[in-house]
């Protein structure tokens, strides 16, 4: 979908009206919540532009191991190579465009397509290309098989997760991701992202939410909703507890002063050893443009991919990581599973939110809404970056 064809749907000025200031603001129109066209034209225009979330690299549990995936209907596969390596490819073979795998698993010897057998390591090097010069020809010298393996994405890891930059001219990952590393040192330490463990057991949550994927997001960067949608979080960490985060121009969130999850559900899980014994109580929530959601405590730290399926249709994926080997052994099961229950509770008490929000973007009595100028301060900062990305698309 092409600019032309995205301004039938929205406008510059209705994208300007974001880019005021806050008091002055109206929200996006309820035709970016909506729309197939407008989903296809965020996909290619917006976060294929920048680095988004497709995966966890240990979701991939061993050598050998591929997992089919798909982004915003972009057929891709996650490959862990013989050597550990992980790779995103297009999930397509380089001959006529068949998908090429369909379920997750461990490749004993070559990815084979289901079509006419061409193959594939999992380097994604074309190997075998039956009959293509003819019956019993299985090469040819006018057929160069290094030239047609498979494509390639630019990728990255961080935190376990796996990072796409679909264009492939975004900067790099790690001037991405730098300013909250940095931010993130004095709690974690200098080497925080060493130090987390990733336990199946007690550490993984997907739920399947009736919203527009910019929804989630912009309900998990604000805290204004706490008292009457998460009552029973709301009295370990209160309204009055948390502050606005805002910094560069991809990150926003909440922060709270008086987190206190391992008192409320009984779990007592090993800490960062370079935490201030000072910030025991304290927790970030950051929202990572566009579809991450990082969540920072003193004893765990989870991360949500926003897998965006359909304009009205998200799944959310959660994976909880603990502290050192020691928070993996079974003397702390019960502890993981109370800290994941905790926040099942916390995010399935969401869900009628978001999806009550979702309704609303029918209405031709909603136009985009308005912003509270100080609460909703992290909100405006997610839609102004989603605002000044679609500006310039429209405008090229």
């Amino acid at each position: 979908m092409n600019s032309r064809v995205s301004q039938q749907l929205i406008t510059i000025q209705q994208v300007d009206n974001v880019l005021n200031p806050i008091t002055e603001s109206n929200g996006m129109p309820n035709i970016a919540y909506t729309s197939a066209d407008y989903f296809n034209f965020e996909r290619d225009n917006i976060l294929s532009k920048t680095w988004v979330c497709v995966g966890f690299s240990s979701d991939l549990v061993k050598n050998g191991y591929i997992k089919p995936i798909e982004f915003m209907g972009l057929p891709l596969l996650m490959m862990r190579n013989r050597e550990g390596q992980v790779q995103v490819f297009h999930n397509v073979c380089s001959h006529r465009g068949m998908q090429l795998v369909h379920e997750e698993g461990v490749v004993e010897g070559v990815i084979r397509c289901p079509y006419h057998s061409w193959s594939y390591d999992l380097n994604g090097n074309l190997k075998g290309t039956p009959h293509v010069g003819g019956i019993g020809q299985h090469k040819d010298e006018r057929f160069k098989c290094e030239k047609h393996g498979l494509r390639a994405l630019r990728s990255a890891i961080w935190m376990d997760m796996v990072f796409v930059n679909i264009s492939g001219d975004a900067p790099s990952f790690e001037e991405h991701i730098a300013p909250l590393v940095e931010r993130w040192k004095p709690f974690w330490g200098e080497n925080g992202l060493d130090q987390i463990r990733r336990v199946n057991m007690g550490g993984h949550l997907e739920i399947e939410v009736k919203s527009n994927w910019k929804l989630t997001v912009e309900n998990y960067c604000e805290a204004y909703h706490l008292p009457w949608v998460h009552p029973a979080l709301n009295t370990y960490s209160k309204l009055e507890d948390h502050y606005n985060i805002m910094f560069e121009d991809r990150f926003a969130g909440q922060g709270s002063y008086k987190y206190n999850l391992s008192d409320t559900a009984g779990t007592h899980l090993p800490k960062f050893p370079n935490w201030p014994e000072d910030k025991l109580r304290h927790a970030e929530y950051v929202a990572l443009f566009p579809n991450v959601l990082l969540g920072i405590q003193a004893d765990h730290v989870f991360a949500m991919m926003i897998d965006p399926i359909a304009p009205e249709k998200t799944i959310e994926r959660l994976r909880l990581y603990f502290v050192g080997d020691e928070s993996t052994k079974d003397l702390y099961a019960a502890c993981r599973t109370a800290t994941l229950e905790s926040w099942r509770v916390v995010f399935s008490e969401d869900i009628g939110a978001v999806e009550g929000m979702q309704k609303g973007r029918h209405s031709p009595g909603f136009g985009g809404g308005v912003f509270s100028p100080e609460m909703d301060l992290p909100t405006h900062f997610f839609q102004k970056w989603l605002a000044t990305q679609a500006k310039v698309a429209l405008e090229a």
